[in-house]
């Protein structure tokens, strides 16, 4: 039996036992624009990673700046403003310079 054949009776068994009944937007259209605006070298990795719950490090640091500000706005004491600044500061750094060697390596790929 091939692979095309033992994918396809696995499906039809799933089908049958309702394990797909329960899923997410059943019977809505899949919304693929995101995934067909990527690059089509980069769309499987990031379907990959992203059906992983996997981020790029920019996004986390993204999330770690968004967080900290919301901190920083909520805080009165001015020693901890202090620190909470300065850890912003860093992350926002540490931001840039991913984003610039992203930058370096897409510009380098499209040599």
């Amino acid at each position: 039996m091939n692979w095309m054949q033992l994918a396809e009776n696995r499906l039809t068994e799933a089908i049958a036992a309702g394990e797909f009944d329960d899923l997410p937007g059943r019977g809505k259209p899949l919304d693929l624009t995101e995934y067909f605006a990527l690059p089509a070298a980069e769309r499987a990795g990031v379907a990959v990673l992203k059906n992983a719950n996997v981020v790029p490090p920019e996004v986390e640091l993204l999330k770690a700046i968004g967080q900290l500000e919301t901190a920083l706005q909520n805080q009165q004491e001015p020693k901890a403003v202090a620190k909470l600044r300065e850890e912003l500061q860093e992350k926002r750094v540490a931001f840039a310079l991913a984003m610039e060697r992203r930058r370096r390596r897409d510009s380098r790929a499209i040599e």
